[in-house]
């Protein structure tokens, strides 16, 4: 492929055919070092070999801690940053390694909502402009005009038209995302990356901007990969999830698979995270499980061998350092559950007779007790 040559226009897909397909993806990010040169001394690998797939009309799910690579593969998937390895195929055609220019006929299917809606505006542009600046960047002049279109947009993300000329400093943070999200759709994309849209927000105000999104992405048939960390919100949202640890995907499901039988230890500890309330008056009521991990996720200069998440499992064993899991279905999951486990954990997260409590400064603490 020469580096002028412009992508033919990709073709159709129709509802439940992949429209976005990773494979392989990886993104090393240089660490620089010693003195008085700056030479390569290791590498962040922020992401290592995933492989997704998000179908046409889906909501995707990518879930994990802070730090295990979730906005790296955003940005690789929209092509904000260029991958080291690995494949990227939008509608059946390569672009992973594409030029801007050769991206230019897809650029405008492909958007993206940032996470945090003070940073992501321009705050000398009016709403306005900031909503029309993508239709003025790719020449497009909708039926009426752009800014008949604009003021629809406001209309469809619950803004009032007449906000037209007002600056992002007179908004709300929930306001301030509902015009990221109207400047997404400006374009009528049919996948949008969506990277935490909520986590700067206030509790109040997400459930709105989630719903909203959830509305768009039935009424449009607008694709989501929706990054987050709230496994909650995710749960609300997503069709199918993928979970991430250290720059890898260690289990994907449909959305009742990873909620309610999850088969990596670590599933099964983040589950465990999430506040439970218990509404019934016996308090020895079977819950959820509790899982308390010790220290914090490995460096991603140098990760752990074998198994990422050996280092915090209970289960690992001496295989789990020598031989990475691949990612593969196991005995007893529904077909497209997949786990990258060697021991996986029992499909149930019903409570234990004893919690998994590996951080010994946490045991101390309880005996103490």
């Amino acid at each position: 492929m020469t580096q002028d040559m412009v992508l033919p226009a990709p073709r159709e897909a129709t509802a439940g055919e992949p429209l976005l397909e990773v494979s392989g993806l990886t993104k090393y990010f240089p660490v620089k070092g010693g003195f008085p040169i700056r030479r390569t001394v290791g590498h962040v690998q922020a992401v290592d070999g995933i492989d997704l797939t998000v179908r046409v009309g889906e909501s995707f799910g990518l879930v994990g801690e802070s730090g295990c690579g979730k906005s790296t593969t955003g940005r690789l998937i929209t092509r904000l940053l260029e991958p080291t390895d690995g494949t990227i195929k939008y509608r059946g055609q390569e672009i992973g390694h594409a030029s801007r220019r050769q991206l230019a006929p897809i650029r405008s299917e492909i958007q993206m909502i940032f996470q945090d809606p003070y940073s992501s505006l321009n705050p000398r542009q009016t709403v306005g402009k900031i909503i029309s600046g993508p239709m003025e960047i790719n020449g497009i002049e909708p039926e009426g005009g752009r800014e008949k279109r604009v003021r629809e947009l406001l209309e469809i993300v619950g803004l009032n038209p007449e906000h037209f000329n007002r600056f992002p400093h007179e908004f709300s943070g929930g306001q301030r995302q509902r015009i990221g999200v109207a400047r997404a759709l400006a374009l009528e994309p049919k996948l949008i990356v969506a990277d935490e849209p909520v986590s700067a927000l206030d509790v109040s105000i997400q459930a709105q901007v989630v719903n909203l999104l959830q509305q768009v992405q039935k009424e449009l048939g607008i694709a989501f990969l929706f990054i987050a960390h709230d496994l909650a919100i995710v749960r609300h949202f997503s069709q199918r999830v993928a979970v991430m640890y250290l720059g890898k995907i260690i289990e994907v499901g449909d959305r009742e698979a990873i909620y309610t039988r999850p088969r990596h230890p670590y599933t099964h500890a983040l589950l465990s995270a999430v506040p439970e309330v218990n509404l019934t008056d016996e308090p020895d009521a079977v819950g959820r499980e509790r899982i308390r991990l010790a220290g914090d996720v490995p460096s991603p200069i140098s990760p752990p061998s074998g198994c990422r998440f050996r280092t915090r499992c209970w289960k690992a064993q001496d295989k789990c350092a020598t031989e990475e899991p691949p990612l593969i279905q196991l005995s007893g999951n529904r077909a497209g559950h997949l786990t990258a486990c060697h021991f996986p954990e029992d499909p149930t997260t019903e409570a234990r007779d004893e919690d998994i409590v590996l951080d010994p400064a946490l045991v101390a603490l309880e005996e103490e007790g």
